[in-house]
């Protein structure tokens, strides 16, 4: 049981949720994301428009890529589970709400939220008084990604089965982490889990990092005579994640 002192979300994650349901007050619709549940979630204080990181205009690219990137994500997962894939894995899962927005998915998956074992306890406790609990195909991994423990051992024992197709996401993290770290969760997506999972990321400062941790994936896997991990595409211009191509298709099409 995480002390609880730790008990508490990470202040990027809530700042997140606020700015999911910042999207339904101050842009107009049709909206690209309906999520209210991750504002019930945080509980912020009453004046939290006021913030310096809720200014509607200011903030109003930040909210953009928020919202799109998640309802990329979400559209992305409903598309594998209507082919038949099962598990949904979410790392740095923060308060993503995708499990209580959209059961009707959610509920046809086994779905792993991965985070920091503090915040987790906090969340797990949030749901419970909101009535929302922990339905069986919902289980929460608490994982420390700078700490020794592999976080796809924690995800295993907790009933993953990484032989098996799955839709993996990282959103919003790889900022936080160290290069290591970064290069490490690539690696051991490419070297042990399924070769058609899918895997969806989204960087900003780490770019290089996880273009660096793809790279050394992908060769690795030719090294051995095997194809590249699945959504990965070695160019002349490196590393490239078929899910940003995907992503800027969908964009284009959302908006235009």
């Amino acid at each position: 049981m995480a002390d609880e002192q730790t008990e508490a979300p990470e202040s990027s994650a809530v700042r997140v949720a606020l700015w999911r349901a910042m999207h339904l007050e101050a842009d107009s619709p049709p909206h690209v994301l309906e999520d209210e549940i991750g504002l019930q979630l945080a509980t912020p204080e009453e004046d939290w428009r006021r913030r310096p990181d809720m200014d509607q205009r200011a903030t109003s690219g930040f909210r953009a890529a928020i919202v799109a990137r998640a309802r990329f994500i979400e559209e992305l997962v409903a598309e594998q589970a209507d082919r038949g894939v099962a598990q949904y894995v979410i790392l740095g899962a923060g308060l993503d709400t995708f499990a209580q927005r959209k059961p009707e998915i959610a509920s046809r998956l086994r779905v792993f939220e991965v985070d920091q074992p503090g915040p987790q306890a906090w969340k797990r406790r949030r749901l419970a008084e909101l009535g929302y609990g922990i339905p069986d195909w919902l289980h929460l991994v608490p994982v420390d990604f700078e700490a020794s423990e592999s976080w796809l051992e924690q995800l295993t024992a907790a009933g993953f089965d990484p032989g098996r197709p799955a839709v993996i996401v990282s959103t919003g993290v790889t900022m936080y982490l160290t290069k290591e770290a970064t290069a490490a969760t690539c690696q051991s997506v490419s070297r042990r889990c399924s070769r058609s999972a899918e895997m969806s990321w989204s960087t900003s400062a780490r770019a290089r990092e996880v273009a660096a941790g793809w790279a050394s994936a992908w060769a690795d896997a030719a090294s051995a005579g095997e194809p590249p991990p699945a959504g990965v595409d070695q160019g002349a211009g490196g590393v490239q994640h078929r899910s940003v191509m995907r992503l800027m298709a969908w964009l284009r099409s959302a908006w235009t």
